[in-house]
């Protein structure tokens, strides 16, 4: 699998300690000059085994949930249900999508994910200028007020 990177323990995305895996593609349809993962386009591709992205995760007892996020973790979708089934295969931990992509862009998408338990989707382009809000759902703030966080499953 390519990512683009990985932050063993997180402590931005979401209310418990998480590991942050970033994908490696993104159509830019937030405009690249408001994305704030922008920088990760020049990264180098990080090629990674599944199986052992996963142990990585197990094997840390410090985090307790999983983020995917940008570049666009829907841009790599097949990939995304690859690491997905990996995870459930050893742990029920929460998943969290972080994706620019709005609900109705998703639909059938999402169709596939609902068989998984315990999956998040955090919805909606950044928009700059506009007042952050704190999250409940998440438990961080979200810096646009059209994105929101949705239990899936």
């Amino acid at each position: 699998m390519i990512i683009k990177q990985i932050v063993n323990e997180d402590f931005y995305n979401y209310k418990f300690p998480s590991m942050l895996i970033a994908f490696p593609k993104c159509s830019m349809k937030c405009g690249i000059g408001v994305c704030h993962n922008n920088t990760l386009l020049s990264d180098p591709d990080i090629h990674i085994d599944i199986n052992a992205l996963v142990d990585l995760y197990i094997l840390n007892p410090i985090t307790s949930a999983i983020v995917f996020g940008g570049l666009e973790p829907f841009d790599s979708f097949d990939d995304m249900v690859l690491l997905i089934n990996a995870f459930r295969e050893k742990t029920n931990d929460t998943i969290i999508i972080y994706t620019g992509y709005e609900e109705l862009e998703l639909s059938n998408r999402i169709c596939t994910l609902i068989q998984y338990d315990n999956i998040i989707v955090k919805y909606g382009r950044y928009i700059p200028n506009q007042l952050s809000y704190y999250n409940e759902l998440l438990g961080v703030k979200l810096y646009s007020y059209n994105q929101y966080a949705v239990k899936i499953s």
